[in-house]
């Protein structure tokens, strides 16, 4: 489900995106940068329970954090067949 409309799917491999964590994200992070993306645009980072905070944070220091949805509620990329 593409919980605000345009946000980008993520694949299966739900790791988290802060640097140099290899945990399993539970939480999607979305998010745009209003020079670069149209309004409606969402981006997501993936984030584990230890960083979603400190993701959030660096997000909204920047103005860019709109919200944070599980990662359950994120629009799946289909999987390329081989």
């Amino acid at each position: 489900m593409d919980v605000l409309g345009l946000a980008d799917p993520v694949g299966d491999d739900l790791v988290c995106s802060a640097k140099g964590c290899r945990e399993t994200a539970t939480w999607g992070l979305l998010w745009n940068n209003p020079k670069l993306h149209t309004p409606e645009r969402r981006k997501v980072w993936l984030a584990c329970d230890a960083h979603r905070e400190h993701l959030e944070q660096f997000l909204s220091a920047r103005g860019f954090w709109k919200r944070t949805v599980p990662v359950d509620e994120l629009e799946r990329r289909p999987e390329a067949t081989a």
